[in-house]
């Protein structure tokens, strides 16, 4: 067996390993009630990273989910009293307005996919801050309780964060695996040349995954408003580096085309752990940024189809 035939189960195999070692660290991790607990905790990283995975699953990346989550939080908190429930679909319009801006960029005006994207980070932090005059904002309770306060609640003694991560999840595998599009995102993420070949008009496959991507960190920004009861230009700051190493140690490689939101929910289950096992051994905040930037660069090296890059020149 070698390490190519191996390398499409090292996700799980990663976390098996992490869940054993973790819970020999501390037992009381295997608490179910623990469990669901953490699991609740990282839904809004793990709808993050996978709208970004339909970005990577391109060959592609989306750098501004953090900052749209960001901007999310304060038009959530500023327009709550005015549209209710209805804050959400102009939340995640907003997202996917974005994202399809990004994929524009990208597509129509020939830049890279990290500086289109990261550009547009810039605009929503700058409208964030506009929105909010820089200052930290409240959520009115009682509106609050009142439009979202289901969404931390419970049913049949399931947190329903985790039923929205299900939901989501199923959508998202179905348009990957079941639809016309779902395999066209495959082919531009397997050969984008032999894609433009075959007739696919990739520039539309492009703008509406990362249209998808930016709706889903919106989404995202969403619940981190709704759970912390207000809104900040910096409230989901960090949240970036654990997107992109969930998707990328699940086993969605950077060049795109194998892997998958199914991949991604194992990269974050696996972000989780090690976040568990670094607060149980009392490692710095500070310091675990360092952690997930190491882990970071072994997905990288670990995942990526070397294939695709022969004949570029580092």
């Amino acid at each position: 067996m070698t390490l190519e035939t191996l390398k499409p189960h090292f996700p799980w195999i990663t976390l098996l390993v992490l869940v054993v070692l973790v819970g020999a660290l501390n037992p009381s991790f295997f608490d179910p009630g623990a469990l669901m607990l953490l699991m609740a905790d990282i839904v809004p990283l793990f709808i993050m990273a996978m709208g970004m995975t339909f970005a990577i699953y391109i060959g592609g990346i989306d750098l501004s989910v953090q900052q749209l989550a960001n901007v999310v939080t304060v038009v959530a908190t500023v327009y709550l009293a005015n549209f209710g429930i209805g804050v959400a679909v102009i939340a995640i319009l907003i997202g996917f307005l974005f994202g399809a801006i990004s994929g524009y960029v990208t597509t129509r005006l020939f830049v890279p996919s990290f500086v289109s994207t990261l550009a547009m980070g810039f605009v929503a932090l700058s409208m964030a801050k506009w929105l909010s005059d820089q200052r930290a904002l409240s959520m009115d309770a009682t509106l609050r309780n009142g439009s979202f306060g289901w969404m931390f609640d419970t049913t049949a003694g399931f947190p329903n964060e985790l039923i929205i991560a299900l939901i989501l999840l199923a959508l998202a595998w179905f348009l990957q695996t079941r639809t016309t599009f779902g395999r066209s995102l495959k082919a531009v993420g397997a050969g984008e040349l032999a894609a433009v070949a075959s007739g696919l008009n990739v520039d539309k496959v492009k703008i509406i995954a990362f249209a998808i991507s930016g709706a889903f960190a919106a989404i995202a920004g969403l619940m981190f408003s709704v759970k912390l009861s207000g809104g900040d230009a910096n409230l989901a700051n960090g949240f970036l580096l654990l997107a992109i190493v969930a998707v990328l140690v699940g086993g969605t490689p950077l060049t795109g085309g194998v892997g998958g939101v199914v991949n991604t929910a194992i990269g974050t289950l696996i972000v989780m752990v090690i976040r568990a096992a670094m607060v149980y051994l009392e490692v710095d905040a500070t310091q675990q940024q360092m952690v997930f930037g190491i882990v970071l660069i072994a997905a990288i090296a670990l995942t990526i189809d070397r294939s695709k890059l022969r004949g570029i020149v580092k």
